[in-house]
């Protein structure tokens, strides 16, 4: 019978001393990692080993091993925060394990029991509390992942696997002002019964190039398109706000969970609040297809306030403009976004850092 992965026999080593970290206003996202990492191994007949934290230290491999010829790899991207009652929090974490289990299942790999998972997101978190830089706008993102690991060149499913989570002390992440969009239909990032709704390492790689040339024409991002629909800016979901002049309401509008776009946490928990906190006789919340045909026209009548990118990284990202050839969507985008961005932003963020306690930020004691 193959073991689970138990939690309660966690070994931890920890490092001597601590390695010395930048201030907060140079901290770089991903670049500088944690002392320590969390590390279990798999095995197809004999289940999990006993998982570990441990001193960060490079791995060992065979370069024949699956996940450097065939891309088994799938990760998740989550953050905890120290509050400003000086409090730990992990945001939200048994969604990002769930979201995890999906990649996994997608690609053969094991999943990870999603108690015990978040169980030993906990203990890592607890071992690297004292390296969350403060302030709002700081947080330590953590980088759970899953590997195969088996060393051959024959594609197959996977016999052995690496479940590992690193971490590393981030700052604000800001864009220079809101950000301008390549609409983009000459490159997809996801296509129907695809893996667009994972977080495979796979999904990542092919985007680079269309967002060099994106960059090289004054763009920030790729508004990626299929058909013709709006699904994801860069790699964050995509929010709307339009105004139907007809019945005087706002909609707030992002696209459906149709295999195409990422089920992004960040995009979850700002429609459950929305729909929680939003005025409905003001307002509809939808999960919609949106042609670039209609934001380009309901553009041209002056329906189109504010747009926003939405992830783990930057909470929010304003969009200031949206090109598609030779037609333009200016939006009348303040720097650090409209007022419904500007709102989201809040409400997210004082969750995070305690000022609205509210289940969604779990507290590690």
């Amino acid at each position: 019978m193959s073991a689970p992965l138990d939690p309660t026999k966690l070994k931890i080593t920890t490092v001597g001393s601590r390695k010395t970290y930048p201030p907060n206003e140079e901290l770089t996202f991903g670049k500088i990692m944690t002392d320590h990492m969390l590390v279990a191994e798999w095995d197809s007949e004999t289940g999990w080993g006993t998982p570990e934290i441990k001193p960060y230290a490079d791995f060992q491999m065979d370069p024949a091993s699956y996940v450097f010829h065939y891309a088994f790899c799938c990760f998740e991207g989550q953050k905890a925060f120290v509050g400003e009652d000086d409090q730990v929090r992990i945001f939200r974490p048994d969604k990002n394990m769930a979201r995890l289990n999906k990649s996994t299942s997608r690609i053969a790999l094991p999943t990870v029991d999603p108690d015990v998972g978040v169980k030993l997101m906990r203990e890592f978190v607890k071992i690297e509390k004292d390296v969350i830089p403060k302030g709002r706008g700081m947080s330590l993102y953590l980088r759970p992942t899953v590997i195969a690991n088996n060393a051959s060149l024959g594609v197959g499913v996977p016999t052995k696997a690496l479940f590992y989570i690193i971490a590393s002390p981030v700052g604000s992440y800001k864009a220079s002002g809101p950000i301008r969009l390549k609409a983009t239909d000459d490159a997809v990032r996801s296509w129907p019964g695809g893996t667009g709704d994972t977080k495979l390492g796979a999904n990542y790689a092919p985007c680079v190039v269309p967002q060099q040339q994106a960059a090289k024409e004054g763009f920030m991002q790729n508004l990626w398109l299929f058909n013709g629909y709006l699904t994801e800016v860069g790699m964050m979901n995509f929010f709307l706000v339009f105004l139907n002049k007809e019945t005087g309401k706002k909609e707030f509008t992002t696209a459906p969970l149709d295999g195409l776009i990422l089920e992004g946490v960040t995009r979850m928990s700002i429609l459950e609040l929305a729909r929680e906190r939003l005025d409905p006789t003001e307002w509809e919340i939808t999960e919609r297809k949106v042609h670039i045909t209609e934001l380009i026209e309901r553009s041209k009548k002056n329906e189109v306030l504010e747009a926003f990118g939405a992830g783990t990284a930057a909470i929010v990202s304003p969009v200031q403009e949206v090109c598609y050839h030779s037609e333009s969507v200016v939006l009348p985008t303040a720097v650090d976004g409209g007022e419904t961005t500007k709102l989201v932003r809040k409400w997210i963020q004082d969750i995070q850092y305690g000022v609205d306690v509210h289940p969604f930020a779990e507290v590690v004691n």
